[in-house]
């Protein structure tokens, strides 16, 4: 347990408005992503987040990706605006404090395995008992119930049984799983949403209830239509890689300068801007340009137009040529191009917060803007159990208490 930790620094702009969840108090039980995405989320609008961790091993997030001066910096993300503090749930003590904390808190976020908690007596007959109010956010791969309950759930494993899979990539190649964790992602701001959602019920009716987030749900729905296509077409949507199998132009081409950029035409506006700015105009006469699905099945036609004309141009040429046209292009950005983007800086999107630990940080700020009661970074992820002692202290534990239980590994 860490005592000498310096306080949290505070971001470099908070309203003076307090912020919308200012008030609310969120246990965050869970560890990698999805969970504690939702609680980050929560917390970035002001809601007072516990991140709670075993303490002998803390969030596996601190140790993902690569770090400086051995200190995770996925986590300095991730573990934004929480403070933290150690607990053992499955020891005697550790379970008696987590009942008193639960006692205080309006949610609590967790992502064990279907029936650890219950083993723990720590299920929810007894946090409801503790609190009913409470809201209880359980976070699985599969769910709390079916076939696959007790398996152990990852975002991959959700990517490849949603489908996402299996319509990513080029045509003739294997499926594509993401090189980052989006189901998690997907899952984690469902969850933030499913939590408001419980607790604007729980301000009709006093009670708290219990929410069954499943990893494969959520990536499900943003896939679109494809359960309803099968249902009434049996059509099954096949990989077309960079191609959409609903409109076109719709790809990514190289410029003369051997940049990339990334062209849409989902209107039938767009789609006849970008024929007239190639020199091809003669296409929108064309009998299956007027609808997404017949520019679609004539992408190759489109592709060769565009890629042409895109080729014989820099980026800047191309982008400052779409952008007076009034058509659809954005360039292919890495992470290098996204911190110099001038729309990013405009909207503070990638924002600055002082961290005791390494100083000035650049993260992604707040995920959307209020007008009167925005959210804030307050701090950035904190050292594993540094708030340990503050928390139990408010909680009314003494300090022959607190000893006890770090006498007992509780802590």
């Amino acid at each position: 347990m860490t005592n000498s930790v310096p306080e949290p620094a505070a971001a470099p702009a908070i309203a003076a408005a307090p912020a919308p969840l200012t008030g609310l108090r969120v246990l965050d039980l869970a560890t990698l992503f999805a969970g504690p995405l939702a609680a980050t989320l929560l917390g970035d609008f002001g809601a007072e987040v516990i991140k709670v961790e075993h303490p002998g091993k803390p969030d596996p997030s601190r140790g993902h990706g690569p770090a400086k001066d051995g200190i995770g910096l996925w986590w300095k993300l991730l573990g934004r605006n929480k403070r933290t503090m150690t607990l053992d749930l499955s020891a005697p003590g550790g379970r008696t404090t987590l009942l008193r904390l639960a006692g205080t808190a309006d949610v609590i976020v967790e992502n064990f395995r279907p029936g650890t908690l219950e083993k723990w007596g720590l299920g929810w007959p007894e946090l409801s008992a503790a609190n009913p109010r409470l809201v209880l956010a359980r976070v699985t791969g599969f769910g709390q119930t079916g076939p696959y309950a007790h398996r152990p759930g990852f975002g991959t494993l959700a990517e490849a049984l949603s489908g996402f899979a299996a319509i990513t990539g080029e045509p003739d190649a294997p499926p594509v799983l993401p090189p980052f964790g989006l189901a998690d992602s997907i899952a984690g701001l469902t969850t933030a949403y499913a939590v408001m959602t419980a607790l604007a019920a729980r301000d009709r009716t006093g009670e708290g209830q219990v929410i069954d987030m499943a990893l494969i749900e959520p990536i499900l729905t943003v896939l679109g239509p494809q359960p309803l296509w099968y249902d009434q077409l049996g059509h099954v949507q096949p990989r077309t890689g960079n191609r959409s199998a609903n409109n076109a132009p719709r790809n990514t081409y190289r410029t003369a300068d051997g940049s990339w950029v990334a062209v849409s035409a989902s209107a039938q506006s767009v789609a006849e801007r970008v024929m007239r700015l190639v020199g091809r105009p003669e296409l929108i006469d064309e009998p299956w340009f007027a609808t997404g699905t017949g520019r679609a099945r004539n992408a190759g036609v489109l592709d060769e137009a565009v890629g042409a004309w895109i080729a014989r141009r820099t980026r800047e040429q191309v982008v400052d040529a779409f952008e007076k046209a009034e058509a659809a292009v954005a360039p292919i950005q890495d992470v290098r191009d996204v911190m110099e983007d001038p729309q990013y800086r405009a909207l503070d999107t990638v924002t600055t917060i002082d961290d005791p630990e390494l100083g000035p940080l650049r993260m992604q700020n707040v995920l959307f803007r209020l007008s009167a009661t925005p959210g804030a970074i307050r701090w950035a992820g904190r050292p594993h159990g540094a708030d340990t002692e503050a928390v139990l202290t408010e909680l009314g534990l003494t300090e022959a208490e607190i000893a006890a239980l770090r006498a007992e590994g509780a802590l």
